[in-house]
C-alpha cells in the first residue's frame, strides 16, 4: 500500500524496492511515495495495478516495462531506471506512451569490471574448491594440489569494447595480458595502452581467456553458441558480466561437460532477461552444479556507496521529468504530455 496520501496537487512517485533513507527523504520531498517493501519484487499484475494513478516510477532490473504495462498508466510522465542496461524496458513503448526513459549510465562500470577480475582469478585459482578443503577440515597443510591457471603471461580476449569493456581492459593491463578486444564500433576505433583489436573468431581462436561484456540486444543473444565454443580453444576460461542470455546456457553446460571449455564463470544468468519471452525459468542444473565454474548472483554494482550513488542519480532523472525539464540520462525523447 501507498506509504503516504496521494494528494491533488503532489505527483505521486511509485518505487519498486526499498531504497535508501537518505534517496527516500528526497523523493518524499518531491512527491507521494508508493514504496514497495520487497522482499520479493512485485508481480507484473501487482505492478500493473500500483502503477494506475503513478506519475513516476523508480525502478529496478527486475521490472519489465512494456506497452501492456504502460496502458495501466496514463498519468505516468517518466520511468526512472536505476540499472544500466535497460532490456528489460522498452524504449520505443515508452517513447510512444509520452513517458522519459532514462538509466545510469556509468555508475555500474567501476565495481562490475571490478568483479569481472576478480570472477577471472577465483575461476582459474580454484578459489571455490581450495575455500570448501579449508572449511571442511581437510587441508593440513600446503600440499601440490589445485593447480590452476593465473593470467600474466595469457591471452584474454574481452568481447564488448564498451565502457565496461574498456574498465575490464585498464584493471587486466597490470597482470601482464596480451589482451584482444572485440567490437571495435564500440571506442570509436581508439585502440591503445596495449588492446589488440580483433574479430570474435580470431579472438577465440586465441584466447586462454573469453571474458563477455556485452548488453543483450538481437544481435547478441546467444552470441557464444555451441559453434561458437566448439571452435574456441580447447580448455579456454569464460567469464560472463555482460548478460546471461550473451551465453546459450545448455551449449555451455555441454561444453563443460566434454571439457572443451575449461571453467565458466558468471554474474548473470538467462532466466534474469525479463524481455525474452521464453528465457528459461531458472538456471540449469547441469550449469550450476559443475564443478568447473564460479557464480555471484548478480553482484556486479553491489558496493555499498555505489547502489547509493545509483539510486541518488536516479531520483536527479525522474526529479527533472517531474520538473518539466529533460532528464540529463534520457535514452529517449518522448512527446511529452499535456
Amino acid at each position: 500500500m501507498p506509504t503516504s496520501t496521494q494528494s491533488s496537487t503532489r505527483p505521486r512517485i511509485l518505487v519498486t524496492w526499498p531504497v535508501h533513507a537518505d534517496v527516500a527523504a528526497r523523493l518524499n520531498a518531491l512527491g507521494d511515495v508508493d514504496l514497495h517493501p520487497g522482499p520479493e519484487p512485485l508481480s507484473p499484475t501487482a505492478l500493473a495495478q500500483r502503477i494506475a494513478g503513478a506519475d513516476a516510477l523508480l525502478g529496478f532490473m527486475t521490472d519489465r516495462v512494456d506497452a501492456a504495462l504502460l496502458r495501466h498508466a496514463p498519468r505516468l510522465r517518466v520511468v526512472a531506471g536505476a540499472l544500466k542496461g535497460c532490456d528489460g524496458y522498452d524504449i520505443a513503448a515508452c517513447t510512444a506512451a509520452g513517458v522519459w526513459l532514462t538509466i545510469v549510465p556509468d555508475l555500474l562500470t567501476e565495481p562490475t569490471a571490478e568483479l569481472a577480475v576478480g570472477l577471472a582469478i577465483g575461476l582459474g585459482r580454484h578459489l571455490r574448491d581450495g575455500d570448501a578443503q579449508v572449511r571442511c577440515g581437510a587441508f593440513a597443510g600446503w600440499r601440490p594440489t589445485l593447480y590452476g591457471h593465473g593470467l600474466h603471461g595469457r591471452t584474454v580476449a574481452i568481447v564488448g569494447m564498451g565502457r565496461l569493456g574498456r574498465a575490464i581492459a585498464a584493471r587486466l593491463r597490470g597482470f601482464g595480458c596480451r589482451l584482444l578486444g572485440v567490437d571495435a564500433a564500440a571506442i570509436d576505433g581508439a585502440w591503445h595502452d596495449g588492446i589488440t583489436p580483433s574479430t570474435l573468431e580470431d579472438a577465440l581462436d586465441q584466447a586462454d581467456w573469453v571474458l563477455l561484456a556485452l548488453p543483450l540486444s538481437a544481435d547478441t543473444r546467444h552470441l557464444i553458441d555451441a559453434p561458437r565454443l566448439a571452435r574456441a580453444r580447447r580448455g579456454a576460461l569464460w567469464v560472463n558480466v555482460g548478460r546471461g542470455s550473451v551465453v546459450d546456457e545448455a551449449a555451455m553446460a555441454a561444453a563443460l561437460a566434454s571439457g572443451q571449455v575449461g571453467g565458466y564463470a558468471a554474474d548473470v544468468f538467462a532466466f534474469e532477461d525479463l524481455a525474452l519471452d521464453n528465457r528459461p525459468a531458472h538456471i540449469a542444473p547441469a550449469l550450476r552444479t559443475h564443478p568447473a565454474t564460479l557464480f555471484t548472483p548478480h553482484l556486479g554494482s553491489a558496493v555499498a556507496e555505489v547502489r547509493r550513488a545509483i539510486e541518488h542519480r536516479a531520483v536527479d532523472n525522474l526529479a527533472a521529468a517531474l520538473a518539466g525539464a529533460e532528464p540529463p540520462d534520457a535514452v529517449n525523447r518522448p512527446s511529452l504530455r499535456p
